[in-house]
């Protein structure tokens, strides 16, 4: 069912213990406080046992406000051991972005930003070099410059982390930032930092995945998006694609279309967090498409 483009719908993210009647229940609730239900979409994991769910409905007309809603359903949620977020779509996230000098991801995703495609707030981009500082001037947006080597790695982490809280950005997206951010950074935003980074690890890791794969002679190159984790790459995978390609594609071929696999499933990761369409259970993902 549609709605009004401008009307604010609630957005109900669940998991628990799969059991009979959960589906009635949460559409029960909806139901109870006049509620018009736009989307339910539900998936079960019969080896874990877990119900997933992600519900969403029209908040013109419905009985309750945003606060009563967590107290009226918070009883519900205790009675099936439901572990459950709430989002309303008319809050429009903060996103910050860290760079370092390869721009592709990053003009990409400004352009989704600027023509209105990707619907959040960019207050500022922070780098570890100056080089991209005109591409958000360009944009109009807050860059910083914070260096970071091995040595000074702690402290300039906790600039970057004050830094993120100062402009009270909500998510953080990594469009090809080349530094391993630290346990502790990632425990201040988790499943909240959003990564990018060619599918060849393992069996390509290095400053020149490409030209090792070239000389392999691979037929398949993709991209891989996941949350951040202190497990380096492993974090649970948002979004991948894959590209296939020949003995024709010279090291450069393969690096622009890896790059442009780069920017689309970035991107696609980005909407999908920004969207309210995840759910992490463990480190893996359901993803409600």
């Amino acid at each position: 069912m549609q709605c009004d483009m401008n009307s604010t719908s609630a957005i109900l993210l669940v998991h628990c213990p799969d059991r009979r009647g959960i589906n009635a229940a949460i559409t029960k609730f909806v139901a109870d406080h006049q509620g018009n239900i736009l989307d339910y979409d539900q998936h079960v994991d019969d080896e874990a046992g877990i119900y997933f769910a992600r519900i969403e409905w029209d908040m013109e007309g419905f009985a309750l406000t945003r606060e009563q809603i967590v107290l009226a359903f918070t009883p519900l949620a205790q009675g099936y051991d439901i572990t459950w977020q709430l989002y309303f779509s008319d809050t429009t996230p903060r996103m910050a972005l860290m760079v370092s000098k390869l721009p592709h991801c990053l003009y990409d995703l400004l352009a989704r930003w600027q023509t209105g495609e990707l619907d959040v707030e960019i207050p500022l981009i922070v780098s570890n070099h100056p080089d991209l500082e005109p591409v958000a001037q360009r944009f109009g947006i807050d860059f910083h410059h914070i260096p970071v080597s091995a040595q000074t790695k702690p402290q300039q982490e906790a600039k970057q982390i004050a830094l993120l809280k100062d402009y009270k950005a909500d998510f953080v997206v990594l469009a090809r930032y080349m530094q391993i951010l630290s346990g502790d950074f990632v425990r201040h935003y988790p499943n909240r930092i959003i990564n990018i980074h060619h599918s060849f690890l393992p069996a390509f890791a290095g400053a020149k995945p490409y030209h090792a794969a070239h000389e392999r002679g691979v037929k398949i190159i993709g991209a891989t998006s996941h949350y951040v984790t202190e497990d380096l790459d492993e974090g649970p995978i948002l979004a991948q694609d894959v590209m296939t390609v020949s003995h024709k594609d010279a090291v450069t071929d393969l690096v622009r279309k890896g790059k442009d696999l780069e920017k689309i499933v970035l991107a696609h990761a980005v909407w999908l967090h920004r969207n309210r369409k995840i759910l992490v259970y463990g480190n893996r993902t359901v993803i409600f498409e």
